[in-house]
């Protein structure tokens, strides 16, 4: 029985991942290059950057000798900028009011810094409504590796299969399986050509499906739910 929803940031709760995206695409329109978004959902999105550097990458594909910092400096001063006027994605804040109804208790397991994350929830009036939050500085490794699902299970004292995660990317799918969870993948713009086969169902939104049709749909119960609302999106 699902006792709690385990949600991401990032591109779940707030599409903090697009504007991202958006500024190192337009640094690297400006050298005349395409920016990488394959190898950037794939290696970042959900996890770090610590394997992917878009700057160098640059460099490598132009034969410059760019001033990586510079570049770095530059996207995030454009990036926090957008970032600042993100409400949260559509179906959020509706979720959690439902999850509230039913008495399931909620949490955050992101890669993300808590002062990242807690800044953004605090803005959007929604860091109260989660009873945990856990973040990279709680666990020795992010995802895709299930440290920040199962340091959020231990801090709610719940097994795996007491919890169902809410992911926009494949590394968080992977995680929140390899820590024994079911998980509803709703990708965003920068991630929805990601491989999302791992899921245990998908949406295009959180506002799709009512979180009593979803919970019926995971639980097999899809006769009882809205008619068509268990089919793939």
């Amino acid at each position: 029985m699902i006792k709690a929803l385990i949600f991401d940031f990032d591109g779940l709760i707030m599409d903090t991942e697009t504007p991202e995206v958006e500024a190192w695409q337009e640094v690297y329109a400006a050298y005349g290059q395409e920016f990488p978004l394959d190898i950037w959902v794939r290696a970042v999105v959900g996890a770090t950057t610590a394997h992917f550097d878009p700057a160098l990458h640059l460099a490598r594909l132009t034969g410059q000798r760019l001033d990586a910092q510079a570049l770095h400096e530059r996207t995030r001063a454009v990036r926090l900028a957008r970032q600042a006027l993100l409400p949260p994605r559509p179906g959020v804040t509706a979720l959690i009011q439902q999850a509230k109804a039913l008495g399931l208790r909620r949490a955050i397991a992101s890669s993300s810094p808590h002062a990242w994350v807690e800044g953004y929830l605090r803005q959007s009036g929604l860091l109260s409504e989660f009873e945990a939050v856990l973040c990279r500085e709680d666990v020795p490794r992010v995802k895709p590796y299930p440290d920040l699902f199962l340091a959020t299970l231990q801090a709610l004292a719940l097994k795996p299969e007491e919890a169902l995660a809410l992911e926009d990317s494949p590394n968080g799918v992977l995680a929140a399986k390899r820590a024994g969870l079911r998980v509803v993948a709703v990708p965003n713009p920068v991630t929805e050509r990601g491989d999302f086969t791992a899921a245990d169902l998908k949406l295009r939104s959180l506002a799709d499906m009512s979180l009593v049709d979803l919970l019926r749909c995971l639980d097999g119960r899809a006769e009882r739910a809205a008619p068509g609302a268990c089919q793939a999106q």
